[in-house]
């Protein structure tokens, strides 16, 4: 078998946990390679944030979540029972969590095309520090309404529990098949999340900037600058995040116990 690890090198705790890892690997004769295009596995060791970005060098390839962080919606394994996950992934006593992804594009006004990164958790758009930005929502071409506000969430819904859920958007289970629009702080009467079907293309197009206001789009947290004129494509992706789940833990039940 072999692994490639993606640790937070922020954290000692997942520095040690990583190095931990190392060790059993090396007692299980365990492989582990420098690429992740290589592995038969990807371990994610941090928090959530770590695992968005494991994800996204997944390509299919099954991540399980190590939880050096806090909630751990998407990393559901204690450090200390690291030995107990190895033995029994190289069992098969694991299965599989497909959970959808988003894929986007920037469409400049001079006609130029920039790719947005696949996403995990939600593609935004967001504002800098102060003023607003105005923008019109479209869904399958046709306007859902013209905004002003702070920007707008498309969430998968394992992006319900992140940023979404801040906003007052609503939580979903994890493996259903939708796409969630929420507003972030709009001034409109219109100010609630509307949820569409996950085969639904969604086009945010910037309409103003005031004065020194900067947009940004940001795929689960890392942003790409846009401006006046351009517009945002999004829809589901192609490509799949495949979750290790070691216990069948309902929907009901993490929600019960993480969101508090």
């Amino acid at each position: 078998m072999k692994i490639f690890i993606n640790a937070d090198t922020y954290k000692e705790v997942a520095i040690d946990t990583k190095k931990k890892l190392e060790e059993i690997c090396s007692s299980y004769d365990i492989e582990i390679v420098g690429n992740a295009s290589e592995a038969d596995m990807i371990f994610s060791i941090g928090g959530d944030g770590t695992f968005l970005e494991s994800a996204r060098l997944s390509n299919g390839i099954p991540v399980i979540g190590i939880n050096c962080g806090t909630l751990g919606f998407l990393t559901d394994v204690n450090p200390d029972d690291l030995e107990e996950t190895i033995a029994n992934i190289l069992d098969g006593k694991y299965y599989i969590e497909e959970r959808m992804m988003l894929e986007g594009k920037i469409i400049k006004e001079n006609g130029e095309i920039i790719k947005i990164p696949h996403a995990l958790n939600e593609i935004a758009v967001s504002k800098n520090t102060f003023g607003v930005v105005r923008f019109d929502a479209i869904v399958d071409g046709k306007l859902i309404n013209s905004y002003t506000a702070d920007g707008i969430l498309v969430s998968t819904p394992t992006g319900s529990t992140a940023y979404n859920l801040s906003c007052g958007g609503p939580i979903a289970d994890p493996t259903a098949k939708i796409i969630t629009l929420t507003p972030i702080a709009p001034h409109t009467i219109l100010n609630r999340s509307i949820i569409l079907s996950d085969e639904s293309v969604v086009s945010i197009k910037i309409t103003e900037l005031r004065n020194d206001t900067k947009s940004f789009v940001l795929y689960d947290g890392r942003p790409m600058e846009v401006t006046t004129g351009d517009t945002i494509k999004i829809r589901k992706s192609n490509y799949i995040t495949k979750i290790v789940k070691l216990n069948w833990c309902s929907f009901i039940d993490n929600i019960r116990d993480n969101v508090k």
